[in-house]
């Protein structure tokens, strides 16, 4: 009985062990599967034979794993060099976890929809804000709501409309916007305009200063991007009718000689009134929907091909005369990471991101555990800021001690908020004017921010193994360099007794002494190896090329040098001349002596090829004693699950 109880306990046991999913153990030491799995997947490659390949890469990743651990006992990761290092990527790293990227993708996803239509917007507002009488207020409303009536019930003489109502009830006010596409005006009246069919009309829209209707008056697929350049006859403020009438005859004129074939950078240069772009030809910066009035964008869209030119197109600036350049369409395709990202860089650099910080706040207060103490009242807060504002100066105050916000780990202060305004307030470069309320919206946002990136490894596992990747990786190379790279390349006398010990390696291979010549270009080459052919001292032709042309000498096997197809060796033979791949320069070889295979390498001709040995020799000998100091046990049980 005993003995099928004990049975049963070590079956317990085992079971736990897979699932606690321990893949192995060195010295007090466990590495999880999850983790191997991890950097197994980060950096694998095709394989044939995944059982084969896996294996490989424990043994690989046990080794690792070992250095590693003797790094940490010499205290290698307190080095100032490396904690420089840890920190300066670290500051990198938390960047990319301190967004809402889940609601920056939506964003940018909905952005690239919008952006493959433009929409045809009128904009109606009248004056409004929270200080007028109640009369005025009743006067603004009632006129708002006539112009969304009457443009619902079909009405599409707009200027009489607008001079109605300004007339009957209010002064009211309507434009016409042209179109637009995504960006071009604030994101909440984006949202309406992109939910509206054509011909359709928005609910009324309030603002600080007024009261707005929108209509949608039709929409077209994105008309892209555009290149154009222009020469502008600019219209005086002042002009009287016979001076807009020579104006209009010398654009005529400009556009005759255009299509008589007369250079258009040439007339930019000598009749633009565009002082920004007449020496460039006329070349406007390239622009979308929305950048110019109506007429002058339909007149520029019109155009057919590259290199058509318009007739004069009149405008509230004068006459211009556009030839297009370059036209780019709108990309369609969902996986077009270059535009993506364009997009991506506008949705960041937009209004719209405060969206993706509120909820990423929101998100992260609740991961923190962030609290605010409800009994230090937003009115003391609130009365001892403008306190320490006008004063200048943070002292105690009956709120300095309280608690103010806390998190599992740490408290802030009402001192805390104090120090913030006083700071805040102090500084013109950021104040501008907030609120104490908007003020501590922001400190709480600040502080909660600041939390959770002080805390970043305890809510992301990517970040936490990010950071143990390169924290490891540094210690590794700090280990290797001291206990065998530099060791190794320093030990003279055991490289000695390593390259005697196994002498019999160091064979050269087919060989040659050779001069590799490398020049500017190929025209060079060829010279100078005429020049060589013809007994020039290479020295000197070095010398006298003034940087041009570069050699060295030595002993290489033939299968290092770059010899032609084709090419007769023997004592004294220039090789032709060869490019150079990747580049325009050139190179040849002088074979000065020719040596059979199997002759023997010096220690000096071995020296490389015997330091590199004698690294690996002395890393299995240490990794050897590691393994004695950190016995490893592989869980076999839990790597069975890994294969295929």
């Amino acid at each position: 009985m005993m003995k099928k109880i004990f049975l049963l306990l070590m079956a317990i046991t085992a079971l736990a062990g897979i699932n606690a999913q321990t893949l192995f153990t060195y010295g007090n030491n466990t590495v999880s599967k999850d983790e191997f799995v991890r950097a197994y997947n980060k950096n694998k490659t095709p394989v044939a034979d995944k059982e084969q390949s896996l294996k490989e890469y424990l043994e690989l990743y046990i080794r690792f794993k070992l250095k590693v651990k003797e790094a940490s006992l010499q205290k290698l990761d307190t080095l100032q060099q490396i904690q420089y290092d840890i920190q300066n990527f670290r500051n990198q790293l938390e960047e990319n976890y301190l967004t809402d990227e889940k609601t920056v993708n939506n964003m940018v996803a909905e952005a690239f929809i919008r952006s493959q239509k433009d929409i045809h917007v009128l904009h109606f507002q009248v004056p409004f804000n929270e200080r007028m009488n109640e009369g005025d207020a009743a006067k603004a409303n009632k006129a708002i709501n006539l112009v969304r009536e009457s443009l619902l019930n079909g009405q599409t003489n707009y200027d009489a409309l607008v001079d109605d109502i300004s007339e009957k009830v209010t002064k009211t006010k309507g434009t016409d916007l042209g179109y637009i596409t995504c960006f071009s005006l604030p994101y909440s009246i984006e949202n309406m305009l992109y939910a509206l069919p054509a011909g359709a009309v928005t609910a009324v829209y309030k603002t600080k200063s007024a009261l707005h209707v929108f209509k949608n008056e039709g929409e077209r697929p994105s008309a892209g991007r555009w290149k154009i350049a222009q020469v502008l006859l600019a219209i005086p403020p002042d002009v009287t009718g016979a001076q807009l009438k020579v104006i209009e005859k010398r654009a005529d004129s400009i556009y005759q000689q255009l299509q008589a074939g007369a250079n258009f950078t040439e007339l930019a240069k000598k009749y633009s009134d565009d002082r920004l772009t007449y020496m460039n030809g006329g070349e406007l910066p390239e622009f979308g929907t929305g950048k110019y009035d109506l007429p002058f964008e339909k007149a520029v869209f019109a155009l057919q091909k590259d290199g058509d030119i318009s007739k004069p197109i009149y405008t509230g600036y004068g006459y211009h005369i556009v030839k297009r350049l370059q036209h780019t369409p709108t990309p369609t395709d969902k996986n077009n990471e270059e535009y993506l990202a364009q997009l991506k860089q506008q949705v960041q650099q937009d209004a719209r991101m405060s969206i993706a910080k509120n909820n990423f706040i929101k998100d992260i207060s609740t991961k923190t555990g962030f609290k605010r103490n409800t009994l230090v009242k937003d009115e003391l807060l609130f009365k001892y800021a403008d306190s320490v504002a006008a004063s200048g100066i943070v002292k105690k105050f009956p709120i300095s001690n309280k608690p103010l916000f806390s998190f599992p780990q740490s408290t802030v202060t009402g001192g805390n908020w104090l120090q913030f305004v006083n700071d805040y307030k102090l500084n013109p470069d950021v104040y501008k004017g907030e609120s104490n309320a908007a003020l501590l919206e922001k400190y709480s946002h600040t502080v909660i921010t600041e939390y959770y990136r002080k805390h970043l490894h305890q809510y992301n596992p990517d970040f936490k193994y990010q950071l143990q990747e390169f924290k490891e990786g540094n210690m590794l190379f700090e280990i290797m360099e001291r206990n065998i790279w530099s060791k190794a390349a320093a030990d003279t006398n055991g490289l000695k007794k390593f390259y005697e010990a196994n002498q019999a390696k160091y064979s050269w291979a087919e060989s040659a002494s050779a001069c590799l010549f490398n020049c500017s270009n190929l025209q060079t080459a060829q010279a100078a190896a005429s020049n060589i052919k013809n007994g020039k001292n290479w020295h000197t032709l070095v010398e006298e090329s003034g940087g041009s042309i570069l050699a060295d000498s030595g002993r290489y096997e033939l299968a290092q040098l770059q010899i032609p197809t084709g090419t007769i060796l023997k004592e004294g033979t220039v090789t032709n001349a060869l490019l150079n791949a990747g580049d325009n320069t050139a190179g040849f070889v002088h074979i000065l002596k020719l040596y059979p295979a199997n002759q023997p390498r010096s220690f000096e001709e071995a020296r490389g090829l015997v330091i590199n040995e004698y690294q690996t020799y002395l890393e299995e000998k240490w990794v050897e004693m590691l393994k004695k100091k950190y016995p490893v046990k592989v869980n076999e049980a839990v790597f069975k699950t890994l294969l295929p």
